[in-house]
């Protein structure tokens, strides 16, 4: 499921399109303010952030241009009652994506988050194609040149996550948060075991290589 995050002060606006885009079958997380917005950003893995601007603590300003300083990729979407052309022209500046004006329709809202993750390439795909790696999430099997690729369910779902976001960085404690829940024997250390495991288990694949990013976590990266 797409995990989105809203950074939004008003409990009501926030309320409101966390129920929407939770009933497109997104995986909306509030947070209300830009400094509670990078926590949850720390444990967790999110494919979109919506950010109003004038937040307590930590501005969307501030917010995005933190996240932009260590992730290029992941679309960012403002929400917020600042109409004014320097607004609009900082947020471009700062690698914001796209640009919604208070009051604004919110089936408009809903197309808008549909065609930045479309441009970002996520999507709820079930299945995925890789060189000579194939993988169907809906009967949990990966094929490696035509012969079944013994995964377990968690090697499995670490794996199709690293492809389906091919290039991004994910961080080790975003791992464990998403797929350890709260497994209090979990540690970094076990990601890096679950990895080695992967590489040893995907080494005759032909489009892709599991590659370390020192101090943060892992990428898949496409040959």
């Amino acid at each position: 499921m797409i995990k989105i995050l809203v950074a939004e002060d008003d409990k009501a606006i926030n309320g409101l399109v966390c129920t929407y885009l939770r009933n497109k079958g997104y995986a909306p997380t509030a947070c209300y303010d830009g400094e509670e917005a990078l926590s949850a950003m720390e444990n967790n893995t999110f494919s979109m952030i919506i950010s109003d601007i004038m937040m307590p603590k930590m501005d969307g300003f501030e917010l995005a241009e933190a996240i932009r300083a260590v992730d290029k990729q992941t679309p960012i979407l403002f929400m917020t009652a600042k109409d004014d052309k320097p607004s609009k022209l900082f947020a471009y500046t700062l690698g914001v994506d796209d640009y919604v004006v208070k009051p604004f329709d919110m089936d408009v809202f809903m197309m808008k988050v549909g065609a930045l993750l479309r441009r970002a390439g996520i999507a709820e795909t079930q299945s995925l194609t890789v060189g000579n790696l194939t993988m169907d999430a809906e009967e949990h099997t990966a094929y490696l040149g035509g012969s079944e690729l013994p995964l377990t369910v968690r090697e499995f779902d670490l794996l199709f996550k690293l492809l389906s976001y091919p290039k991004k960085t994910f961080t080790r404690s975003a791992l464990m948060s998403e797929f350890w829940d709260y497994d209090s024997s979990a540690t970094s250390r076990t990601v890096d075991v679950y990895m080695a495991k992967l590489r040893e288990k995907t080494s005759e694949c032909d489009g892709f290589e599991i590659v370390t990013v020192h101090g943060l976590g892992y990428k898949a990266v496409l040959k």
